[in-house]
């Protein structure tokens, strides 16, 4: 039986607890300890997540950024292009409204190009790729295959033999006059 001298034992106008609020408490009390511990695993759990989507942001912002740098190397390859004379062809018809160009000088002028360019950084190699040429013997289309850094998961997909490869397509013409 509690005392009447101990505060926790007295309601909560001082008055004497009775059996049925002291079992009442201590039932509460029991269930309080039983379910303890659990919110820390909720936490972990929602904190794993959370950084798993940081990351995955972080590396899916760097391939958005090597994506735009790669875009930016194959701009100015056709824009070089396009300037790249197929002089068989000028000579032999003549000229048009534009620069005419070969599959040859359009692949050459890219290769060389690039080769000239320093490499962004993200970007761990660069090739022109297949379809580099021309489609109607005036404009200049270049496709620039890249291989990206990924700072967070780069490791990861190179230890499993894998890697983020980023194609990227531009076209250029140079008119006359």
């Amino acid at each position: 039986m509690p005392s009447l001298h101990n505060p926790r034992a007295r309601g909560a106008q001082g008055r004497r607890a009775t059996g049925r609020g002291l079992r009442r408490r201590v039932a509460a009390g029991q269930r309080q300890r039983r379910d303890g511990g659990q919110i820390s695993v909720l936490i972990l759990g929602l904190f794993g997540i959370v950084l798993v989507l940081l990351l995955g942001g972080i590396d899916v912002t760097a391939a958005q950024i090597a994506r735009t740098r790669l875009l930016d190397a194959a701009d100015a390859a056709a824009l070089d292009a396009a300037d790249a004379l197929d002089e068989p062809g000028a000579y032999g018809n003549g000229l048009a409204s534009s620069v005419p160009v070969s599959n040859a000088t359009v692949q050459d002028a890219a290769a060389s190009n690039l080769a000239t360019r320093p490499r962004p950084s993200g970007i761990s190699s660069w090739t022109t790729a297949l379809g580099t040429g021309t489609t109607d013997g005036q404009t200049a289309v270049v496709i620039v295959q890249g291989v990206a850094d990924l700072p967070m998961a780069g490791g990861l997909l190179s230890s499993l033999g894998g890697s983020v490869t980023i194609t990227v397509e531009a076209r250029a013409r140079a008119p006359l006059g």
